[in-house]
């Protein structure tokens, strides 16, 4: 039989990126920059993540994690991973 696991649950800072909250995101994702897409002038998000460097999307999520580090994710995927934590 397979051994099976669980996440353990862990709080975590993230933001979601709109296109029009650039200052926000940049202050919070401290290995971020904008660039430009050629095609259509459309922000994107580069960022520096312990696999390298990922490009977000708006609409995206930008995750703090654990150790500090910022990693992009998917709005589905982060609605299915996450809930809001009333503080």
């Amino acid at each position: 039989m397979m051994p099976k696991y669980v996440k353990r649950p862990v709080v975590i800072d993230a933001l979601q990126w709109t296109g029009k909250n650039k200052e926000e995101i940049l202050k919070f994702c401290t290995k971020g920059y904008l660039t430009y897409s050629n095609a259509k002038l459309e922000p994107e998000l580069k960022i520096q993540t312990l696999e390298g460097l990922m490009t977000a999307t708006v609409g995206d999520y930008i995750i703090m994690g654990v150790k500090g580090e910022f990693y992009p994710c998917k709005p589905d995927i982060f609605v299915l991973t996450y809930d809001k934590v009333n503080e």
